[in-house]
């Protein structure tokens, strides 16, 4: 019996009763190329790891930690990957589609050309993660954390980011055609241009979209803006009323270009 085939028996035996194998513990393990096809890694340590083109297609690794692995080039097709640990972990050229990364931990990771078609990111952290020109066609991203995330250049065609903190996150360059960004959290975006029109003002950033606006932390119909009174102006913020009289006139000729 292999090595590896040993550790995932006693992984296995571990799974079924704790009293029992001993779970997988593949720390800063060199498993590059490896064939862990359909393998059962559930709760598995692998923070380190080396698997630069490992083939894990349909692996099941739920509750993995997999803090700062290398994946880089690694075919992780349907793999299921739910409130598993991924921070800083490098997936650069990785294969993910259809996998699933529900509430999976991906802050600080590296996705650049990685291809996500049809993933379920459903809650993910992918705070600072790097995602430029990764491939997002047909991804749910509902509720995922974006926050400073870099998406330039990107494909997020048909891409389901309802109720998405964008906060800060670049999307310049990328393809935004038909995604649903509805609830989601456009402060400090930077838009692609088309979709989304980023006006970087002081204090408050500005996002277009639609026929919505976002400044600051306030989401309104742009009509709604528009007519806004003094008052309703002034109970937003402190400050507020003075900061749309200076800036009113420059969103105003940015929406009319834009339409």
């Amino acid at each position: 019996m292999t090595t590896a085939t040993a550790t995932l028996a006693a992984h296995a035996a571990w799974l079924r009763n704790p009293a029992t194998g001993a779970r997988a513990d593949l720390r800063g393990a060199d498993l590059r190329g490896v064939n862990l096809r359909g393998a059962s890694l559930r709760s598995a340590n692998l923070v380190g790891a080396d698997l630069t083109g490992a083939d894990m297609h349909g692996a099941i690794l739920t509750r993995a930690d997999m803090h700062g692995a290398n994946l880089t080039r690694a075919n992780l097709t349907g793999v299921d990957l739910r409130d598993a640990n991924l921070r800083d972990a490098n997936l650069r050229d990785a294969t993910l589609t259809h996998a699933d990364l529900t509430r999976a931990d991906l802050h600080g990771a590296t996705l650049t050309h990685a291809d996500l078609r049809g993933v379920n990111l459903f809650n993910a952290d992918l705070r600072d993660a790097d995602l430029r020109g990764a491939d997002l066609r047909g991804a749910d991203l509902i509720g995922a954390d974006l926050r400073r995330a870099n998406l330039t250049g990107a494909d997020l065609t048909g891409v389901n980011l309802t109720r998405a903190d964008l906060h800060g996150a670049d999307l310049r360059g990328a393809d935004l055609t038909g995604v649903n960004l509805t609830g989601a959290n456009l402060r400090g975006v930077t838009g692609d241009g088309a979709v989304i029109q980023s006006i970087h003002l002081p204090r408050y950033p500005v996002a277009i979209t639609g026929d919505s606006m976002q400044i600051g932390c306030q989401r309104h119909p742009i009509a709604d803006w528009l007519a806004f009174d003094d008052e309703t102006i002034a109970r937003m913020d402190s400050g507020a009323l003075d900061w749309w009289r200076r800036w009113k006139p420059t969103i105003a000729s940015a929406i009319a270009a834009a339409e």
